[in-house]
């Protein structure tokens, strides 16, 4: 039989092997209902699988995709007592592929999913920062090696799709998915996108991108919430990261929760056909979110009308939901044709082809390797370059040997750095802020929590005034967690269903206290610091002491106060397991910061909507607090010479180190159309690099261009006063 010889394209074996099935066994290929950490329990060393996976492998001869079976977190209550690690996670594997391929008539192997938002959500999976960090690195091909490194760890693993967060463009900070976003600016989204499907690849794994598309426009910063934009803005802010995704070769792409302009995202054929594919040119294969077609059935009717309405909108894969099961139904009852389950199959069949999998459909079960961040310094790297330095009135890097009261919740709080889907990690794993001045610093660095992130117990303040009053300098670590370990429930997708009074895990007693302020399903109608931290730093204020103030935080918060009475600002988005030792470095001066905002911190909520690439016929009510693209260095940096080439079309001219340390440059450069039938925006990134020069250097340097409008004003930013602008 064709599809059984290698030689043949993927495109024709699976042509071949399509006819062969029944519509059954196509509807099970298109399955991917299960979550694959409920598959399982691990007795005596050995996996057992669960009787709801055979039957669903029975019922369909064969399953499409299995979803999530590394997956540990809360919401999967997974963890090292009862999850995979080591040598399970390949026996684990190896026994349900084995179970499908036994059901499958034809042996069609399974294809395997699982979430990398920033790193494996799997117990010792490699951790990278988060989406927002690493936008504020500006740094693509590092974003490119560090998700190198997440895709050969998934692949030796066995996973095909790489679940990756990256299509989403930050426009309302109230959102709780901000985190998960690269930057509020197109182009920055898009040349990170790039990186992180190139690298996902380069690795060995393919990426599924999500969300398309919109989804984080909002509506006043609620999750799932409509995109009330019309096609302009569609394409001029939201499109580019899904452009870039697709032309970096992504084999998938996730449908959003969201809808536009009325028309919710899996029920749009314009989206998901018209634009995704005839306009944007993609090939592969179009996955559902989390139960996002069974919510269609309060709108349908019937579970066979919404998987019929996402089929036909250009939905092929489902995701938990029950209603994509239907689609038999829905043929049966002419609502679906079964051409169009066809054309879902052949790529799925496909994709199968190209992974490989039906010649190599097992593992080896030696040990996994582990991936130490030791040994592959990327994540510590991207935590290093994504601290913005924002005020500094000469306190920073410290000098000479201070006692240093570290204070605050966020400054021993390992998982308040990791971000949302973090899996359980192992015993002494990480470094917090704390624990990484110690290391540089030793005793003279002393810590107390002062208030707990979300709670009003003033109960620690007195502590940690006595700590600071007998300390040189105060450091307060503040912000917000995403951390899921705590009283945290679950909506039917995983999202959090957050109560901040409440004292229980999904009924379950704990001990454990809510630390969780941003995250999926934790959207904010306030910008302010959650909890009584802001109370905590006046009291600080009120010493006299010298304060540096560090924010970690998932999104970007209205902090006029800190700014003000801080001697030095930074602002670090959960900079991941290794966050605590980049920080101590940069505190201390033996990296200079390099971070630039890839968002705009506003003033208040009542400044929003703040992007900072608005339109002309708009004025902003408050300006910013920091603009994007802020950030300061130890060292200053001029910029000369700015001349524009047209073939090709690219900017060119010299920047030096002024200052007397190494630092590195990221020079921005922008544009302004100044004529046309529509309005402008008032401001637009069009390119920028990064330059690491030593004290005194000179270099010249290039940035490449995409078609600009002309006319246009275009100018290069360098630092917060710096600007160059073409002649």
């Amino acid at each position: 039989m064709k599809y059984q010889d290698p030689s043949l394209t993927p495109a024709q074996r699976a042509a071949d092997l399509l006819p062969r099935l029944s519509l059954r066994e196509k509807v099970g290929q298109l399955n991917q209902r299960l979550t694959g950490f409920a598959c399982y329990q691990v007795e005596r060393g050995r996996v057992r699988l669960s009787q709801e996976l055979i039957d669903e492998v029975q019922r369909f001869h064969g399953l499409g995709c299995l979803y999530g079976l590394y997956r540990a977190d809360p919401w999967s209550r997974r963890d090292f007592s009862n999850g995979l690690a080591g040598p399970l996670m390949k026996q684990a594997y190896n026994a349900v592929q084995r179970l499908v391929l036994e059901h499958s008539p034809h042996r069609i192997p399974m294809l395997m999913s699982s979430e990398c938002p920033h790193g494996h959500q799997a117990l010792n999976g490699y951790l990278l920062p988060v989406n927002l960090a690493c936008g504020a690195a500006w740094d693509p091909e590092l974003v490119k090696r560090a998700y190198a490194v997440c895709g050969a760890q998934l692949r030796e693993l066995g996973v095909d799709l790489a679940l990756v967060s990256m299509l989403d463009v930050l426009r309302d900070p109230r959102w709780g998915r901000s985190e998960e976003c690269y930057s509020e600016d197109p182009f920055l989204c898009a040349a990170l996108a790039r990186a992180a499907v190139a690298g996902c690849r380069t690795g060995g794994t393919e990426v599924v991108a999500k969300h398309f598309c919109a989804q984080g426009e909002t509506t006043g910063g609620v999750n799932a919430s409509a995109a009330r934009i019309g096609p302009r803005e569609l394409r001029e802010v939201h499109l580019p990261p899904a452009r870039a995704a697709v032309e970096a070769g992504a084999q998938g792409v996730m449908a959003a929760y969201n809808e536009i302009d009325g028309v919710f995202c899996h029920a749009n054929r314009e989206l998901l056909t018209d634009i995704l594919r005839e306009e944007l040119g993609f090939t592969g294969l179009v996955m559902a979110d989390g139960v996002a077609v069974d919510r269609l059935t309060e709108f349908t009717g019937s579970p066979a009308a919404s998987a019929a309405l996402a089929l036909n909108a250009g939905v092929q894969m489902s995701l938990w939901d029950r209603a994509f099961s239907a689609l038999e139904e829905a043929v049966e009852q002419g609502l679906a044709s079964e051409e169009a389950v066809d054309r879902a199959v052949l790529a799925v069949l496909e994709l199968k082809f190209r992974r490989g999998l039906f010649e190599r459909p097992f593992l080896e079960e030696e040990p996994p390797k582990l991936y130490a961040y030791s040994q592959h310094p990327e994540s510590l790297q991207l935590a290093r370059e994504s601290v913005v330095l924002l005020k500094n009135q000469g306190v920073l890097p410290l000098k000479g040997a201070p006692s240093i009261a570290v204070l605050g919740p966020n400054g021993n709080a390992l998982y308040n750095q990791l971000g949302d889907y973090t899996p359980p990690q192992p015993q002494g794993s990480g470094v917090t802020v704390y624990q990484g001045l110690r290391a540089l610093l030793g005793d003279r660095v002393g810590y107390a929590q002062g208030c707990s992130l979300c709670g009003e117990d003033e109960s620690g303040f007195a502590p940690a005034l006595a700590l600071a009053e007998s300390s040189d300098l105060v450091l307060l670590v503040l912000g917000g967690s995403s951390s899921r370990f705590g009283h945290v429930r679950f909506d039917a997708n995983g999202a959090a269903l957050v109560d901040h009074n409440d004292s229980s895990v999904d009924g379950n007693p704990s001990q454990d206290t809510l630390e969780m302020d941003c995250g999926e399903g934790v959207d904010c109608p306030s910008l302010r610091l959650p909890g009584v931290q802001e109370k905590l730093a006046e009291a600080v204020f009120s010493l006299g002491k010298p304060v540096v103030t560090l924010i970690i935080a998932g999104r970007p918060y209205a902090i006029p106060r800190l700014a003000e009475r801080s001697e030095a600002l930074l602002y670090s988005f959960y900079p991941g397991p290794m966050g605590g030792q980049a920080l101590a470095e940069i505190l201390t001066g033996r990296i200079d910061p390099s971070g630039r905002l890839p968002v705009t911190l506003p003033q208040s909520v009542g400044g929003l909507p703040c992007a900072y690439n608005h339109k002309a016929s708009c004025q902003p009510a408050q300006a910013p607090l920091y603009p994007f693209g802020f950030g300061l260095s130890y060292t200053q940096f001029q910029a000369e010479g700015l001349a524009l080439e047209e073939e090709p079309l690219q900017v060119k001219f010299t920047i030096t180190n002024t200052g007397e340390r190494a630092g590195t440059a990221t020079p921005q450069i922008y544009f302004r159309r100044l004529a046309g039938p529509t309005v402008p925006r008032v401001k637009e990134l069009a390119g920028f690099c990064r330059v690491e020069l030593a004290p005194g250097e000179s270099r010249a340097c290039a940035i490449p261009l995409g078609p600009l409008p002309r006319p246009a004003r275009i100018w290069l930013e360098l630092g917060p006063h710096a600007k160059l602008e073409l002649k």
